[in-house]
């Protein structure tokens, strides 16, 4: 391995995002990979995406294999300092007012219970007068 101990910060590595000099953050360590650029399988420009800020998420969403991450210690750094790193902030849903089923099934049914009378109603006057023009 390269510098061990060397810390590094988010900052100083987001230095490093060049096709000529690029630095990775991956599980808290810091790789130059500029000499691996043009034989990583995915091409330069997914390394260069991943460049200023921690590419952990990535390169683990990738499913690399173990001899890709062995290959890793070759082009170690150092380490990157976490507080410099930014938070990851998880989304929490609005609040949503309760809705209660039951209470909605019941103005249904007493909105029924008014108009079907009614539309009844409604129905047996205009036979009634229907039958009275005829």
């Amino acid at each position: 391995m390269g510098s061990d101990g060397k810390v590094f910060t988010l900052a100083q590595v987001s230095e490093h995002s060049t096709p000529k000099d690029c630095w990775l953050i991956i599980n808290g360590k810091v790789y130059d990979v500029t000499k691996f650029m043009e034989d990583h399988p995915g091409g330069d420009e997914v390394l260069l995406s991943a460049t200023g800020k921690d590419a952990t998420d990535d390169f683990e969403d990738v499913g690399h294999s173990d001899s890709a991450r062995d290959m890793m210690n070759e082009y170690y750094v150092g380490e990157i300092d976490a507080s410099t790193i930014p938070k990851k902030v998880t989304y929490t849903p609005p609040k949503q007012p309760y809705y209660n089923q039951d209470k909605t099934s019941e103005f249904i049914i007493k909105l029924l219970q008014f108009l079907v009378p009614l539309a009844i109603l409604g129905i047996a006057v205009g036979i009634r007068f229907y039958t009275k023009a005829t």
